[in-house]
Formats: C-alpha cells, sequence, structure tokens
C-alpha cells in the first residue's frame, strides 16, 4: 500500500482538473487554510458524500500512567474531528465504482 505524498497530491489533481500543479498548490493550500480557521473557529466543513472536519470539545478527564499505575489528570481541550461520508465509504468498500484518474505526464 502507497501513500500519497503532498506533491503526488497536487500532480494528481492539477491532471485530473487539467491545470498546472503551481494553481493547483496554491488551491489545496488556500483549502487547508479555510478548513483549519473555520474548523478553529468551531464552524463545520462539509464536503457532502466526501468527508465533514469539525471541532470537538474533550472533556477533562483522569488517565492512568501505565509505569507507575497513577492518577494524572488530563485538562479539557479541543479536538478536531474528521468524518468520512457515505459516498467515499461506498467507493472504499467497493459498492459504488472509484472515479477514473487522469495519466500523469512522466517526470
Amino acid at each position: 500500500m502507497a501513500t500519497m505524498s503532498k506533491s503526488d497530491l497536487v500532480a494528481q489533481v492539477a491532471a485530473q482538473a487539467g491545470t498546472d500543479s503551481k494553481t493547483t498548490g496554491a488551491v489545496l493550500k488556500a483549502f487547508e487554510e479555510v478548513v483549519g480557521a473555520s474548523v478553529k473557529k468551531g464552524d463545520a466543513v462539509a464536503l457532502t458524500g466526501f468527508v465533514k472536519f469539525e471541532r470537538v470539545d474533550r472533556k477533562a478527564t483522569t488517565a492512568r500512567n501505565p509505569q507507575t499505575g497513577a492518577a494524572v489528570k488530563v485538562k479539557a481541550k479541543k479536538v478536531p474531528k474528521v468524518t468520512v461520508g457515505a459516498g467515499l465509504k461506498k467507493i472504499v468498500n467497493g459498492e459504488a465504482p472509484a472515479p477514473k484518474l487522469a495519466k500523469l505526464a512522466a517526470r
């Protein structure tokens, strides 16, 4: 199983959209910034059927140190949550066809 790097993602999205990598990289960076700022503010960002980004509040709790067994207080904090949409789940499980990807130019 291979991992797609950010530069690989930019190249593939550029090929798929029929645009250049510089523009695609700028759009991807802007997407990251908008999602990050929106989720930090407490707004959810949803791409219906694909993915939803949101912030959830985690309550303070008590955990245990695995080495000593001593109780450790864990402070309340805000954490990002990503939920996968039904459309993406169907593609991953083979219930829906995966989109055809554009061929990448040789590097």
